[in-house]
């Protein structure tokens, strides 16, 4: 069984609407699915370990904002 994940807002309160928290889980079941094939593929295809963890790190600190240009 897997805890429950905290999902802090900008002023450090947790998220707590329900409806919020299935869709943030479902994302985050997607999107570790996602990431863990693609390295695995990487990998197996010979591209090194840490190379290919670096990049996935360099992808997701390059995600913009949707918040950017909003009043």
């Amino acid at each position: 069984m897997t805890a429950l994940r905290i999902w802090p807002q900008e002023d450090g309160q947790p998220v707590t609407c329900q409806e919020k928290l299935r869709m943030l889980e479902e994302n985050w079941q997607e999107v570790q699915q996602v990431l863990a094939d693609a390295f695995e593929d990487a990998v197996l295809m010979g591209v090194s370990e840490q190379v290919m963890r670096e990049r996935l790190a360099e992808l997701v600190s390059s995600l913009a904002s949707p918040k950017v240009g909003r009043a």
